[in-house]
Formats: C-alpha cells, structure tokens, sequence
C-alpha cells in the first residue's frame, strides 16, 4: 500500500516538474485533483462514479489539447532522452544537443527551399555569439519567442502578412523577433541586389551575425558574412555553410569568440560611436 501511494506520488510530482513553466500547469494540477477526490471517495459509489467518468473526460481533453506536446514527450522517452526532463540530474546528452542542432538547420534550410521555389523574398538575421545590441536595427520589430519552424518562417514571409518586410532574428533554435528592420549598408553594390540585401550586408557589418537573404525576383538565395555575400547558393551550399556556422554553437550552447567577432565588435561600436557625434554636432 505504501509502495502503491509512494509510486503515484512520485509520478504526481514528476508531472507538476514537468509542467512547471508550461501553460499546461494548471491543468495538471486540477486534473491532479480530481484524482486524488476520485481516490477518496470510493466509498460513496454514485459521487465516485460521477468523478471517475469526470476524469477520463478530462485525461481526453488533456490529450486534445497538448496534442504537440504529448508527442514531444513520448518522442523523448522513445529516444532516452529522459534527463532533459530532469536537468538538475545531469545535462542533455551530446547526441541530443546534436539532433537540436540538426532540426533546427533542417528547418531553415527547408523553409528558404520553399521560399526560393515560390520567388517569396526573406531575410533571416542568426545570431552566432553575443545577443544583438537592439540599438543597431532601424526598428526592432515585434518579439515572437517561438520554437523555429519552416511553417512558422513560411507564414511570417507570406506577402499578405504585416510582418514580410522586414527580417525574422533566430537565436539557435529559437525565433526571437519578426518585422525587424536593418541598417542598410553605405558600400555601393551591385545594380542586381536590392534592398534586402544592403540590409543583409549592412547587419552583419556591424555585428557578428550571418543574414540569409531570398530574392523576391529571382529566388535566389544568398548568405551575408562580415559584410560579405555569397551568392547564388543552393539549398544544399546553404545547409554546409550553416552546419560550419551554427552547429557549433547549438551543440554546446556557445561559440568561441575569434578576432573577427572582436574586430566586428569594435567596428560597430565604433560607428555608433561616430554616429551619436555627428547628431551631437548636428543639433549645437
């Protein structure tokens, strides 16, 4: 009896850890209770039944609702991934940080594919080391936090929504901000790259980031590096470059900081710098 209550107990308590950022939490926590009345009242036969036909309603519910994230937790223990549910027991496995890093470059890569198949223009801002210092964009646009999907990127691109104009930021595996508007870069480019790509150019020269750029006209698919593109790529060249870029940094949460991030660091931080003294001068 005492090994039957200590195992419910357990999995009560590993349910509400599981839940405990989630909005599922307070659900949890009222289906919880309906257990544990269901439980107490087995002598009162009607009331129990009642609340036993209650539970199993409310167990479809569940199951309706958090569809996606019932799958999720069945796909992790599926694979053994059972510490990424316990992170003070230990940190998630290599392998699992590698899969992270795979989905998420899948998913980019599959999204611009569709955009470039469908001449749907796109601009994805990734960040590599540090977050991105919201002073340097035009406009920073509106936060998303959302897991990074292709559908998610393809809607957002649609030209029918408030938000295609301008980029999407990614940070790993997460998609940050959308309708973000970039500097433009002040470097005389060629008569075929429009404004897109100024702006792929103008953020990554003022800061460690990459840009992936599709063009609206052609569906090529371009990739800005310190100030540079690379152009035209395939989806294929698109996914080595981001494998070179990203893997690293997905896999272990970081990326070594080389001269060239400091160089960026110091370029832009200098050109604010310009920046606010010309408006200093400008208004005296």
């Amino acid at each position: 009896m005492l090994v039957d209550w200590g195992l419910v107990i357990l999995l009560i308590c590993f349910a509400l850890y599981v839940t405990r950022k989630t909005r599922a939490v307070w659900l949890v926590r009222g289906y919880v209770l309906l257990l544990l009345l269901s439980s107490i009242t087995r002598p009162l036969t009607i009331l129990h039944q009642v609340l036993n036909a209650v539970v199993i309603g409310a167990a479809v519910a569940l199951a309706v609702l958090f569809q996606p994230e019932l799958r999720k937790l069945l796909e992790q223990l599926g694979r053994g991934d059972w510490f990424e549910f316990l992170p003070v027991l230990g940190k998630p496995s290599a392998a699992s940080n590698s899969r992270r890093a795979e989905n998420a470059i899948d998913e980019l890569v599959q999204a611009v594919r569709e955009l470039s198949q469908n001449r749907i223009g796109a601009l994805i801002v990734l960040e590599l080391e540090q977050p991105i210092d919201a002073r340097i964009f035009t406009e920073p646009g509106v936060p998303i936090q959302g897991n990074l999907s292709k559908e998610l990127l393809q809607t957002i691109f649609q030209p029918s929504t408030l938000l295609h104009d301008g980029a999407v930021l990614v940070k790993g595996d997460r998609l940050k901000a959308a309708g973000v508007i970039l500097p433009m870069s002040d470097r005389v480019a060629s008569r075929q790259l429009g404004t897109r790509h100024r702006a792929a150019m103008g953020i990554t020269e003022q800061t460690r980031c990459l840009c992936i750029v599709v063009s609206e006209e052609t569906g090529s698919i371009s990739l800005a590096e310190a100030g540079r593109l690379e152009r035209p790529l395939t989806s294929a060249q698109l996914r080595e470059l981001l494998v070179k870029y990203l893997q690293p940094q997905l896999e272990t949460g970081t990326m070594p900081v080389s001269w060239k991030g400091w160089t960026h660091r110091i370029v832009g931080s200098s050109r604010r710098l310009i920046s606010v003294v010309r408006e200093t001068l400008s208004k005296e």
